[in-house]
């Protein structure tokens, strides 16, 4: 018999050391102390609006960065994922032009990705020093995973770790494949009249945003975006009831989209992950849904696999398409905790 091999985990010293930043550590009630804060943080030519909650003010820092760009999902974070403000400071972050921070004077022309990165760093530091952190998690959704994942190849010195949810990495392949499947699943079940509108919007690249909205739209009615639609009407009401949004929002969330989309279109068809950052020097988890037909998940799929990363990880939503964080928020919200705990990553890395 040959020598019994000591099963070995891949994990340097380095990425052990970057996980521990995330360890998420009980701490006995009596010396938790809470963290409430709103705030507007200035930036070039803007002023960011920042929500900080936390039940211990000690615990690690997780920083949403939503999608879109310019869909402030803060709302919706805190109204399905809101369990996390027990186990983490999370920050929610309306970025320039979107929610809070949308300021209909602003010159659209300033909303670049090259700006975004600028205020996700000043954002970053803000909350290194009033926090008293070194890093911090970042947590980003569709766009805001691609924006994290450029944040963090510039500046891996003040990230613990990222998580990518169903990221955006290339918007032509994106666009493409979901064109795609509107077209082969309105064939298949016979859908002419789909069939006649999709065809008659041309093939992607799309230039214009609206026929990228419309695109998102059709392959909806297929369980594209949500596999299963929520009842939005009562959602929203019940988020203005516990009091995530407020009324007076709603007009200006959808307003910040369509401004940041219009603004963004051309540059974010230029968008390609897998040319721009091929290294990462900090962990990356992605979460992908099964059914998400807008952000192709095999392309993030893809992407991972060919990326160097100290630590890098997949885990599949079975019951999601782009939407995880709200579609599935129990096994979501339980993920954030297991995939940043320094334990459980370290017992599920590939053996030798």
């Amino acid at each position: 018999m040959g020598r019994h091999r000591k099963p070995r985990l891949r994990v340097s010293l380095a990425s052990a050391t970057l996980l521990a930043q995330c360890l998420v550590l009980p701490r006995p009630a009596a010396e938790a102390r809470p963290i409430d804060r709103a705030e507007y943080v200035r930036v070039e030519h803007a002023q960011l609006y920042l929500l900080t909650r936390g039940a211990d003010g000690a615990a690690p820092v997780l920083l949403w960065l939503h999608g879109g760009p310019g869909a402030a999902e803060r709302p919706l974070f805190r109204y399905f994922n809101g369990a996390l403000e027990h186990r983490f400071v999370v920050v929610y972050w309306d970025q320039r032009g979107a929610g809070r921070s949308f300021d209909h004077t602003a010159d659209p022309r300033r909303l670049t990705v090259a700006q975004h990165l600028r205020d996700l760093d000043a954002v970053v530091d803000h909350l290194r020093n009033v926090l008293a952190r070194r890093r911090i998690v970042l947590v980003g959704h569709s766009w805001g995973a691609a924006l994290g994942l450029l944040y963090a190849a510039a500046h891996p010195e003040k990230v613990s770790a990222i998580i990518g949810v169903n990221p955006l990495i290339s918007r032509r392949l994106a666009e493409q494949s979901e064109y795609q499947f509107v077209i082969d699943e309105a064939s298949r079940r016979h859908d002419t009249r789909t069939l006649e509108r999709v065809r008659a919007m041309g093939s992607p690249p799309f230039e214009r945003p609206r026929d990228a909205l419309a695109l998102e739209a059709l392959a909806q009615n297929y369980g594209g975006i949500f596999h299963r639609e929520p009842r939005r009407f009562w959602v929203m009401l019940r988020a203005i009831a516990s009091g995530v949004v407020r009324p007076w929002e709603i007009r200006r969330i959808i307003q910040g989209n369509n401004v940041s989309l219009e603004a963004m279109n051309r540059e974010l068809l230029d968008l390609d992950l897998g040319r721009s950052v091929t290294s990462l020097e900090v962990p990356v988890v992605f979460f992908l849904g099964r059914y998400d037909r807008h952000v192709d998940p095999r392309i993030a799929a893809d992407y991972l696999a060919s990326l160097q990363a100290p630590v890098k990880r997949v885990r599949w939503f079975e019951n999601s398409a782009h939407n995880v964080p709200f579609e599935e928020a129990a096994s979501f919200n339980a993920a954030i905790v297991s995939e940043l705990n320094v334990a459980m990553v370290r017992n599920r890395l590939p053996r030798d």
